[in-house]
C-alpha cells in the first residue's frame, strides 16, 4: 500500500492546530504529538457520506495515532476528503482533497493484539525507503478484509492463536498487513457503508469511477 506525498514548504508554529501550518519535524513528531494528546483526549469521530455514517473510535493503546488523526481532524483537514482507493473485499482508502500534504511520517506503533480484522482502521505509508513501516500524516483505511476457511485458516495458524484465528474465520479481515501497518481505531458502526463503497466501480490504480467524497468530524 503505497500513498503518494506532495512535498510542500511550510513554516513555523507547527505545534498548532489554529495555524494553517501542520507540518511537524521529523524528530519531534512522538514529543509533538505526546503533548498534543495530552489536552486532546478524543477518542470518536464520525465520517459523513452521501450513503450514511461512518462511526470511528480511535484506541488509546495508540497514543501518537489518535493524537495525530484527532490533530488533523480538528484543523479541518478532513472537511473536504475523498476516497480514492478502493479494492473489494480488501480495503477503502481515503485522505483529503485539500491540495498540500505533510511529510512527516507517525513512529509505528503496530502490535500482534491489533489485527486487521474486519472494520479496523488503520493509517497508510510509503512501502519503499521505510523499514520501520511509520505511518503516513493523512492517509489512512477501513478493512473490509474477507473470512478465511481450510486450507487457508491452517496457513495462518502459524501465526496467530486460536482466539485470533477464530476472529478471522468468523468475521475476516486482511491479516497479510498485520506488522505493517498501524491499526489504531475501528468502526463501531456504519460497516453497511464500507461494503456498499467497496463495491463501486473503479479504473486504473483501484481509483472509484466516480468520486466518493465524505467530510469527517471528531463526536
Amino acid at each position: 500500500m503505497r500513498v503518494l506525498f506532495i512535498f510542500v514548504c511550510m513554516s513555523c508554529c507547527f505545534w498548532s492546530c489554529k495555524n494553517e501550518n501542520l507540518e511537524i519535524p521529523q524528530d519531534q513528531v512522538a514529543q509533538v504529538l505526546t503533548e498534543y494528546g495530552k489536552t486532546n483526549p478524543e477518542t470518536e469521530a464520525v465520517i459523513h457520506t452521501n450513503e450514511g455514517d461512518i462511526h470511528l473510535r480511535f484506541y488509546t493503546e495508540t497514543p501518537l495515532h489518535r493524537a495525530n488523526f484527532v490533530r488533523m481532524i480538528k484543523a479541518g483537514h478532513y472537511k473536504q476528503g475523498h476516497f480514492y482507493r478502493i479494492i473489494s473485499s480488501f480495503m477503502v482508502q481515503g485522505g483529503s482533497e485539500a491540495e498540500g500534504k505533510y511529510h512527516y511520517l507517525v513512529p509505528n506503533e503496530t502490535s500482534p493484539d491489533r489485527l486487521h480484522k474486519y472494520g479496523t482502521l488503520a493509517m497508510a505509508h510509503f512501502d519503499e525507503g521505510n523499514p520501520e513501516n511509520n505511518s503516513s500524516a493523512t492517509e489512512f483505511y477501513i478493512v473490509r478484509g474477507r473470512r478465511f476457511l481450510n486450507e487457508d485458516l491452517e496457513e495462518l495458524a502459524e501465526n496467530y492463536n486460536p482466539e485470533q484465528l477464530k476472529i478471522f474465520e468468523t468475521i475476516g479481515g486482511a491479516p497479510n498487513l498485520d506488522g505493517k501497518y498501524t491499526v489504531f481505531g475501528e468502526v463501531t458502526k456504519g460497516m453497511d457503508i464500507i461494503e456498499k463503497l467497496s463495491e463501486v466501480r473503479t479504473r486504473g490504480e483501484d481509483e472509484p469511477e466516480q468520486k466518493i467524497r465524505f467530510s469527517l468530524e471528531l463526536k
